[in-house]
């Protein structure tokens, strides 16, 4: 996607480990693609799933906003019925659920989020990093610009997701990924990586 929100990069580009993000880039695509080649299966299944589950495609796709406020269209499983509007979680609980008997297990397991996978392969996404905001997220994405957070691109997990998740306001988000960039080292992704693990089965934060 070619569209982006006003930015000037030049003062996010400052200071940034360009090392260690060549390396964290590395490890993305090498990640990514062997997580896809080995969970193939289970990705299939998920498709058939969703298919008979309810009318509409396996995977959903929405536009978020990536490095530099730059558009991509981030992939995921469907977990929604079709002609769900595109809102915030917090907007959403404000509405009768629109979520699925297959999106419920989905999202209770995070296999919704697999198809990501083909995002960091691409480079539009990391494996961690601050979550993508919807494309109409004005607010948090002008917070995360002031706050330089945009200079990283954005993860499957990341720093606010292991301390938290949905819970938190998007100031305290901001907060968090905030630290995360302006701390950022290669060994802290990993252990991001694997606290979100204990995130998904204690399902702490998560609505």
């Amino acid at each position: 996607m070619s569209r982006s929100v006003n930015l000037e990069p030049s003062r996010q580009v400052a200071d940034l480990p360009e090392t260690e993000l060549r390396l964290k880039r590395l490890t993305d695509f090498l990640i990514s693609l062997a997580a896809i080649l080995s969970l193939a299966p289970v990705m299939i299944a998920c498709a058939l799933a969703i298919r008979l589950d309810s009318p509409g495609p396996a995977l959903f796709r929405q536009r978020r906003i990536g490095r530099f406020g730059k558009h991509f269209e981030i992939y995921k499983f469907r977990t929604m019925r079709i002609g769900t509007p595109d809102l915030s979680t917090e907007e959403m609980l404000k509405l009768p659920s629109p979520v699925t008997s297959v999106g419920k297990f989905l999202r209770k397991t995070s296999l919704d989020e697999l198809p990501q996978l083909f995002n960091v392969l691409k480079g539009e996404m990391s494996i961690v990093g601050p979550r993508p905001a919807l494309y109409n997220q004005t607010e948090l994405t002008a917070m995360r610009q002031s706050r330089g957070v945009l200079r990283f691109p954005p993860g499957v997990t990341g720093w606010a997701q292991v301390n938290g998740r949905d819970e938190l306001a998007d100031s305290a988000k901001v907060d968090l990924d905030t630290w995360y960039c302006d701390n950022y080292h290669y060994i802290l992704d990993w252990q991001i990586i694997f606290a979100t693990f204990t995130a998904i089965v204690s399902r702490r934060g998560a609505f």
